[in-house]
């Protein structure tokens, strides 16, 4: 008997056989799995990267009983943590273990912002938060319009999500990269495994199902996934610098006089340059935080921001960048926009050997170079060491006079916004993916079957929410198409 239960997608009832499959976050039913070997033989699903798509899938996976393998070339956000404080504090990079690289991924550094500009009409967001306050965060990130979760509950939420899947039978494999694909008539057939802990010891894992939420920063995995045939494209993104201002300012702009009894204020803003083409705007935005060295490969830089839940330092920053696409790599191949930013986190490396470049607006705005900078209001909070730079060093001259033309504009939305004593860093070039891993409308990579790019590294979303939707929607369609034989009642 089947028993066929469905809210028009793929989401709290799913049924095959004689077994049903229902997503316990619902509670409503018991949960019935199906133990080692799924269905027809299947083995397990390996899920490459543990940022919020790799997290989100494999923690669906592993409550409809499908035991995923999780692999993660970073450590576990204890050791990480770690890691990383001491690379902010001496400047020797881990390259496998860093801001960009751990449990919890990219998005564990930062503010934890959880709003999104995505759709999302059958209820994946929501399902989401759901899970996130399962597994420790505050409930008023199902209500607020601005949900954030700050990197300090973060490190407790990923680890708590971590521990229910090895609970439910998966695995969580830390300090292990992705090697190589191995496929058989362009389908996956297993993984080789690199564990970077053990002199690059190998393992080889058997699978159907390999998940690739590899992140925007896994440059060597893009190569190898190329090499060995998977599609994949030129995408445009954003660069540009982060901008540092007093919190106090910032509150006083949007609230006025009762800024200091409301929540840490954040902002918006955009401006468009016809004479250059270019659009301009904030992005990241992070109230009462940090500007972090977020780097992950040795002669390179790159910044971010990050706060902690409960946004009290006294300075707000955000990337001000401006889009660069085709026009702005050298060259049409898949891999122009990772060149490209290479060279802008090279140079940003150079400007300062390995320090965060810092350079006051008054100072770019005026065409000066490398002159002493912070003896002003402002001093640079950041995580990491820095020293005074010039962005026109660092930075294309179209991008350079795209953000200088835009910051009048936003200094009259917000008053002291262009301020002289204003801190720039940078550079920020990792704002998304510059590249697209095409897949077909099973979302498995074109031309193969069983290999699933999922998240903001494959170029499907731009977020921790937008990456942690996709990840959900790859579960879905590894169920429907390499698990189930599935009937939807769509009248239901």
């Amino acid at each position: 008997e089947k028993k066929i239960v469905s809210d028009k997608r793929i989401r709290d009832v799913a049924v095959a056989e004689h077994v049903i499959y229902r997503d316990p976050v619902s509670k409503s039913e018991p949960v019935h799995r199906v133990g080692d070997v799924p269905s027809k033989g299947m083995k397990r699903p390996v899920i490459i990267g543990f940022g919020p798509a790799g997290m989100i899938c494999a923690y669906k996976l592993a409550m409809a009983g499908l035991r995923p393998v999780v692999i993660e070339r970073g450590q576990d956000v204890d050791r990480r943590m770690k890691i990383v404080d001491s690379f902010w504090n001496t400047g020797e990079l881990d390259e496998n273990t860093n801001v960009q690289f751990g449990e919890g991924g990219a998005g564990t550094f930062s503010d934890g912002k959880l709003s999104t500009m995505i759709h999302d009409k059958a209820g994946r967001i929501d399902e989401f938060l759901k899970i996130l306050v399962e597994n420790g965060a505050d409930e008023s990130i199902l209500f607020n319009a601005k949900p954030h979760l700050g990197t300090d509950r973060l490190a407790v939420i990923v680890k708590n999500i971590r521990n229910k899947i090895i609970d439910l039978g998966g695995e969580v494999r830390f300090g292990c990269r992705l090697k190589e694909i191995i496929t058989e008539k362009n389908r996956i057939r297993a993984v080789t495994i690199e564990n970077t802990d053990q002199d690059s010891k190998e393992s080889v894992i058997d699978t159907d199902i390999l998940v690739l939420a590899i992140g925007h920063s896994a440059r060597d995995t893009f190569e190898m996934l190329h090499e060995k045939g998977l599609m994949m494209e030129q995408k445009a993104f954003a660069v540009g610098v982060r901008v540092q201002h007093p919190q106090e300012m910032i509150g006083f702009s949007q609230y006025g006089k009762d800024w200091i009894r409301l929540p840490a204020a954040d902002y918006k803003l955009t401006y468009r340059s016809e004479r250059l083409d270019r659009g301009v705007y904030s992005f990241c935005m992070c109230p009462g935080g940090f500007v972090v060295n977020s780097s992950s490969e040795k002669g390179r830089l790159v910044v971010n921001g990050m706060s902690n839940s409960d946004r009290n330092e006294p300075t707000a920053n955000s990337a001000i960048i401006v889009n660069v696409d085709s026009r702005d790599f050298d060259g049409t191949e898949w891999n122009a926009g990772i060149g490209f930013q290479r060279r802008l986190e090279e140079k940003a490396f150079k400007e300062c050997n390995g320090k965060i470049p810092v350079q006051r607006y008054g100072d770019l705005a005026a065409l000066l170079t490398q002159t002493a900078c912070c003896k002003g209001p402002q001093i640079p909070n950041v995580k990491g060491m820095w020293d005074k730079g010039d962005m026109r060093n660092i930075l294309p001259g179209v991008i350079c006079d795209a953000i200088m033309e835009a910051f009048p504009d936003f200094g009259r939305k917000i008053k002291g916004f262009d301020d002289p004593e204003t801190l720039l860093m940078g550079v920020e070039s990792r704002t998304s993916s510059p590249v697209r891993i095409t897949r077909n409308e099973t979302f498995e990579a074109a031309g193969f079957k069983g290999i699933y790019p999922c998240g903001e590294g494959a170029g499907y979303a731009g977020g921790i929410t937008s990456a942690a939707v996709d990840g959900i929607k790859v579960y879905e369609a590894i169920l429907e198409r390499n698990f189930l034989r599935l009937s939807i009642d769509t009248e239901s």
